[in-house]
């Protein structure tokens, strides 16, 4: 399988933010890894198949969907999630739109969003109707549904055994998500 030719690591744009807690979102206070941003990493030409291909020769993360995100601010307890975005452009939410510390972006195609778990996030608007990603999450992960309820609290506290990527998910040993 070819790797595609990704935007240099020297020369890649990185977003990373911290977003504190708000009511029953964890966000990034249990692991304290950040929700992070790669603008403009895949080439423009990239299909869905092409990054699907990258990300399995890569070996760090399993492509497993195709879809746009959630209008509902959801999060994940059992693994981080990396979604690589394939078409489209698209404002997002991070973090719970009530959160005052919450962080909306603006993403298109090419850009990749690593999200920990615990951080919530939604889609708050497709500017074209045609906003779609890869979702991908570390080799034997599976994700989960959790929406910030009281029944969620124990799911919560397992965040915190989850290990970290040992790699970089789309760049390998080239670069390091920190």
């Amino acid at each position: 399988m070819a790797r595609l030719n990704l935007t240099r690591p020297s020369s890649l744009q990185v977003s990373r933010h911290q977003i504190p807690p708000h009511n029953l979102i964890p966000n990034t206070s249990i692991q304290n890894r950040p929700l992070i941003i790669y603008h403009s990493c895949i080439p423009q030409f990239a299909t869905p198949a092409d990054i699907e291909a990258h990300l399995k020769a890569v070996g760090v993360v399993t492509p497993q969907w195709r879809y746009s995100m959630y209008t509902k601010t959801h999060f994940h307890s059992t693994t981080h999630e990396v979604l690589c975005v394939s078409s489209g452009r698209a404002k997002l939410c991070f973090g719970g739109e009530e959160n005052p510390s919450r962080v909306e972006a603006s993403v298109q195609k090419g850009d990749v969003i690593i999200i920990p778990a615990g951080v919530g996030h939604r889609l708050l608007k497709d500017f074209n109707g045609d906003f779609e990603m890869v979702g991908s999450y570390p080799k034997g992960k599976s994700w989960d549904m959790c929406y910030g309820r009281e029944d969620e609290l124990q799911k919560v506290k397992e965040i915190s055994s989850l290990g970290w990527f040992e790699k970089d998910p789309l760049y390998g040993d080239e670069a390091l998500v920190s």
